[in-house]
């Protein structure tokens, strides 16, 4: 029987060894990744920017060519920010569209708000139940706005709303919105723009920016401004990271799985083609995407899915932990659901740059990520404590976990400063640099432990639901 020194030396050290070249190794990789992302990323806005340039937006897609849209804006006791929200999508600059808003049995007085500021009166309108829905019970039109339709419904989720959307829409391409967004008056013509050049076009995403601090009068950014509290700050920093590097850098290979549901357009013969939104999902947005792929790929049908870096669509962000929590605990739960939902992809060569790339990457860096690092960043503590760590691999962990990413943070910042500038204010950047060095101590393990719980959540089954995510509105 062999004694605690000797297990320790023979079983436990080494795999504590191994551990710290392994966690060390993991996080080099996947912070080089994320900075040449944003490299290749910021060649790709350059170049986008110029094309952009060369067109005459307005002539161009205020137009009879233009094509119409139906804009899907489910809302579930969103009466802080819904009639804000509205008169933002009311003011969009483009020939034709409509808003669907669909009250997915709101609790609180969401629909009694929106009655009176857009006379709305109940109809009889008829339509077609092409995908599964919750009941609904009953549909409102505006006296006022002739193109503002809003669906009152019982509770079935966003996915369930979107459906419900879908099916009295009449517009071939579809976009998602969340009703706690405000729009830029141009998102439109800007995101419907590769629909028009590339008929194989199938979906586009926009950026998404945190719109606390910001003024904020009758639907429109009057002043964009800096989030009071840190959390709000940091998130600024995150979103600037998520939607500047990675999801450019996935679109140039057409490898993109994720368009935020916060503002995403599709063709809407392709969603119905594939049952429309998936019920009860809590990652409707993401699966939505990957079954795109998937189904796309399996009938070698030529098909793009992109990314528009410029239309913006500006989102109220969680300033407080518990609500912080909830929504990071869903999405960790939703990106788990969407892949592990369409497992045949990983891996196969069927699915090209989806199934060799983008998938395994999502699942080692985002889906099994919380785990690795928590585990690791601990058998590595516990090491250098007992001086088992040889310092050059310590020096090398510190510029893994901290350093790169601090310049992955400065990198963002920068980036946005030198192609969109939304914060031009001098003292904004400064302040989002100066967090880029304290978000890494604070922030990061923070949402590490939340998406750690989110992913026991998903493995034990305690799915959770969306949870309550609560509004200050604008």
């Amino acid at each position: 029987m062999m004694s605690v020194d000797q297990i320790l030396l023979n079983y436990i050290y080494p795999f504590i060894r191994i551990n710290n070249y392994f966690i060390t190794g993991y996080f080099v990789c996947i912070n080089i990744a994320y900075i040449l992302m944003l490299m290749l990323a910021f060649n790709a806005i350059k170049k986008y920017s110029q094309h952009v340039q060369s067109l005459e937006m307005k002539n161009l897609f205020l137009s009879p060519f233009a094509k119409p849209v139906s804009l899907l804006v489910p809302a579930h006791n969103e009466q802080e920010s819904i009639v804000e929200s509205v008169k933002s999508i009311l003011q969009l600059q483009y020939p034709t569209f409509e808003i669907i808003l669909i009250n997915d049995g709101s609790t609180d007085q969401t629909l009694k708000r929106l009655i009176k500021p857009f006379d709305l009166v109940k109809t009889k309108n008829v339509y077609r139940p092409q995908l599964p829905c919750q009941k609904i019970k009953g549909i409102y039109e505006s006296t006022t706005y002739s193109n503002l339709t809003v669906i009152d419904k019982e509770n079935g989720g966003k996915a369930d709303a979107l459906n419900a959307g879908i099916n009295v829409s009449k517009y071939p391409l579809i976009c998602s919105l969340d009703a706690d967004s405000v729009l830029e008056s141009d998102v439109l013509l800007k995101i419907v723009r590769p629909f028009m050049e590339d008929q194989t076009t199938v979906a586009a995403g926009g950026s998404i920016r945190i719109a606390n601090g910001c003024e904020i009068f009758n639907g429109r950014i009057n002043k964009i401004g800096l989030p009071e509290t840190f959390l709000g700050k940091v998130q600024v920093m995150e979103y600037l990271r998520s939607f500047l590097a990675g999801r450019v850098a996935f679109s140039i290979v057409n490898g993109l799985i994720i368009i935020s549901g916060a503002f995403g357009i599709f063709k809407k013969e392709k969603v119905i083609e594939i049952g429309g939104y998936n019920i009860g999902s809590v990652g409707e947005d993401m699966e939505l995407v990957v079954r795109l792929h998937a189904r796309l790929r399996e009938k070698n049908e030529p098909y793009n899915i992109t990314f528009i870096p410029d239309p913006v669509c500006w989102t109220e962000a969680p300033e407080n932990l518990k609500v912080l929590s909830v929504q990071r605990k869903r999405w960790q739960r939703g990106l788990l659901e969407s892949l592990l939902g369409n497992k045949k992809i990983f891996l196969n060569p069927r699915y090209g740059v989806i199934g060799l790339l983008s998938y395994p990457f999502f699942l080692i860096a985002e889906g099994l990520g919380p785990l690795i690092e928590t585990f690791g960043f601990f058998l590595f503590i516990v090491s250098w404590s007992f001086d088992m760590v040889a310092y050059p691999l310590l020096y090398l962990f510190i510029l893994a976990t901290i350093v790169l990413n601090i310049l992955l943070s400065i990198g963002s910042i920068i980036f946005e400063e030198m192609t969109y500038q939304r914060y031009p204010n001098i003292s904004m950047i400064i302040k989002l640099i100066g967090l880029s060095f304290v978000e890494v101590f604070l922030y990061r393990p923070l949402t590490v432990w939340y998406r750690l719980a989110g992913l026991f959540q998903y493995f034990s089954g305690k799915k959770g639901g969306w949870g309550k995510m609560v509004r200050k509105g604008f």
